[in-house]
């Protein structure tokens, strides 16, 4: 099947997910393409370490979980070779629109994308390896997603997701919160959508380790990876960025016209804030995910 052939749309979403996907279609979606270059590239040092540890084999049928713009479906797809396919899949029809598209400009002939809530039902099955670059963490109920990612898998196949770790350890996204909440609360009863549980969900190992049996799964490991994460070219994208995504970009969204008035205040702390991170090549602070892996 070539890239761009169509392929069939899961329709069926989890009323539990429907909030988050509208967020991740419509604002979300906007967001990331305006800061993807920096934003695939500082994820993509995880997803390759994670890939590097863990590669698929050649000739693999392989799933990419939460594919986003298909950055990484690509990037299996090279390893894997002609004999191996990959799918991508993403709840969001706007980042599938795009993976579809640039797969066929990149003329890679063994990957194919799907808009499909994971957590919603069963999906195609006889895959031998599942992946997924910070695309589990959002699953409203994520056993049963995990449940739905496993019976895709032939007995003994392999899952790899990497997630973030505790938010604490991701200082350049706990630092700009912080000094967020100095100038504006969340609004709890604001009438935007959310992302879902939120980055952090799976960032305890117990946690994660639990929904994974929940889910089937054995052989769970999980493995520590630490790395400079490039937040921006300079302080001037490095703040944008974070007003826009993440943490402190959520408790913006969420607090509106009050954000938007004390937006200059803000700009100027965050400069403040993120100024130690300042380097020759760039904005750079400290970033810690788990590259967890495990069997079904």
């Amino acid at each position: 099947m070539s890239a761009m052939e169509p392929a069939s749309s899961t329709t069926s979403v989890s009323p539990a997910n429907e909030e988050a996907i509208e967020a991740w279609n419509g604002v979300l979606f906007d967001r990331f393409l305006q800061f993807r270059d920096v934003v695939t590239t500082g994820l993509g040092v995880a997803g390759d370490e994670a890939l590097r540890l863990n590669p698929p084999a050649d000739g693999e049928r392989v799933l990419d979980i939460g594919c986003g713009f298909g950055d990484t479906s690509q990037r299996i797809a090279q390893l894997v070779g002609p004999g191996g396919e990959v799918l991508g899949l993403d709840a969001a029809a706007r980042f599938i629109e795009t993976a579809r598209r640039e797969a066929e400009e990149a003329g890679v002939g063994n990957v194919r994308f799907e808009v499909a809530d994971v957590e919603a039902g069963e999906l195609e099955q006889g895959f031998g390896f599942a992946f997924s670059r910070m695309g589990t963490m959002f699953f409203a109920n994520p056993v049963a997603a995990l449940r739905n990612i496993r019976a895709a898998l032939d007995p003994g196949g392999r899952l790899c997701m990497v997630v973030w770790r505790q938010k604490e350890e991701n200082e350049w996204m706990a630092r700009a919160e912080k000094v967020v909440e100095r100038f504006v609360e969340e609004d709890e009863d604001s009438d935007e959508p959310t992302c879902g549980p939120g980055p952090f969900s799976m960032a305890n190992a117990d946690t994660t380790s639990g929904i994974l049996v929940s889910a089937g799964f054995h052989d769970i490991a999980l493995h520590r990876f630490d790395f400079p994460y490039r937040v921006g070219d300079d302080l001037d994208q490095a703040v944008a960025l974070a007003m826009a995504l993440g943490p402190a970009g959520e408790v913006l969204r969420l607090a509106g016209d009050e954000a938007e008035r004390l937006r200059p205040q803000i700009t100027e702390a965050l400069r403040d804030a993120f100024a130690e991170f300042d380097g020759s090549d760039g904005i750079r602070g400290p970033a810690s995910t788990w590259i967890v892996t495990a069997r079904a």
